[in-house]
């Protein structure tokens, strides 16, 4: 055998194999890591993007959060003013009633006292009738006038 037929030979298998080896398996092979890298590269890039949004949506919670707490904080400072301004009103209908009250009870009292001194001076005249009808009755004297006039006096 000859060494350099042998040498061909293996040569020419040697490249057949490398046509081989680049024709169907390191085509496909670098294709699929190319591929590989590509969604590597999309995952990571998507895997950041998620960061970014999430520090996104932590700062706009933090944000609607102090929004919300600002709101909050209106609506119960408004509530407090409504209370008061309920409270003011409350007062002043119950000091407008009280004052009728007692403005009425007033006009009954100076018209109870009107009446009671009507009453009085009825009882009076009536007591002084009746006092002048006795002292006419009996004699006059100074001593049973005066007696008579105690008894009125008593009386009234």
């Amino acid at each position: 055998m000859n060494v350099t037929a042998t040498l061909f030979g293996q040569m020419l298998t040697f490249a057949v194999l490398v046509a081989f080896v680049w024709r169907f398996l390191w085509g496909p092979m670098t294709h699929m890591l190319a591929e590989r890298s590509r969604r590597i590269a999309d995952g990571l890039a998507a895997a950041e993007k998620g960061r970014h949004d999430l520090e996104r949506a932590q700062r706009r919670a933090v944000e609607l959060l102090r929004e919300t707490r600002q709101q909050a904080s209106e609506i119960l400072a408004q509530a407090e003013k409504r209370a008061n301004e309920i409270i003011d009103e409350a007062k002043s209908h119950a000091k407008h009633e009280a004052e009728g009250i007692l403005s009425a009870a007033r006009s009954e009292i100076v018209r109870e006292t009107n009446a009671a001194r009507e009453q009085l001076r009825v009882s009076v005249a009536q007591l002084a009738v009746a006092a002048a009808g006795r002292i006419l009755e009996e004699e006059i004297d100074a001593d049973a006038h005066a007696k008579m006039l105690g008894a009125v006096v008593r009386q009234i």
